[in-house]
């Protein structure tokens, strides 16, 4: 298994090593060793399958936000992709800024997505098949997303005129900068019913 890393920090491209014979091809399409030597103490724990009918579908941007952010080891086994990862760490001199690769059927390669991403793809064939692995499962509370067209983060989606297939959720995601807004808001919303809480806690014991 070799491995390639990018301008932006994190990402790292997977490319298996093939074997082919009259037969046909063999690969080790994951080995526990080689990925945590390449990203570090890493388990992943879940493995999810999409199957995409129409040409041009667009799933995405999602993400899981902290404390169950998710890395994702994504890879194609039937079609092609054009997939995505947006940067979303704040403190990171890339934030907003995003990587796009083609993962194919033909070409192996595996994309790792870490946590403090979001990620999307579009399908660039009928009827694609993508499986990814992630670090953590998914939790409905922290399911998070962005506008996949958001013209502040300038993804050039290669649509040439053509009207993506959207799923109702992605059709109404929010936009980059409305996304810390919107965190900020549910943050400060748990902390006002903590701090309510431990007062009716108090009250009734006396405290």
């Amino acid at each position: 298994m070799e491995f390639d890393r990018f301008d932006i920090d994190g990402p790292v491209l997977f490319v298996p090593n093939r074997h082919r014979d009259p037969r046909g091809t063999f690969a080790e399409t994951f080995r526990e060793d080689e990925f945590r030597a390449a990203i570090g103490d890493v388990t992943l724990v879940q493995e999810n399958q999409s199957i995409s009918k129409p040409v041009n579908t667009i799933r995405g941007l999602h993400y899981q936000s902290e404390p169950r952010a998710q890395g994702k080891l994504v890879r194609v086994t039937t079609g092609a992709i054009m997939d995505i990862a947006v940067d979303l760490r704040l403190h990171s001199q890339t934030f907003g800024q995003h990587i796009k690769i083609e993962l194919s059927e033909e070409n192996w390669y595996q994309l790792w997505i870490p946590p403090g991403f979001a990620h999307g793809f579009r399908t660039m064939r009928p009827d694609t098949t993508v499986i990814y692995k992630v670090s953590d499962y998914y939790s409905p509370e922290h399911d998070r997303g962005i506008a996949w067209n958001d013209p502040d983060i300038h993804i050039d989606w290669e649509l040439y005129g053509q009207q993506p297939v959207l799923s109702e959720k992605d059709k109404d995601q929010p936009a980059l900068v409305e996304l810390f807004s919107i965190d900020v808001a549910r943050a400060a919303e748990a902390h006002r019913a903590m701090v309510h809480d431990i007062g009716r806690y108090r009250a009734s014991t006396g405290d």
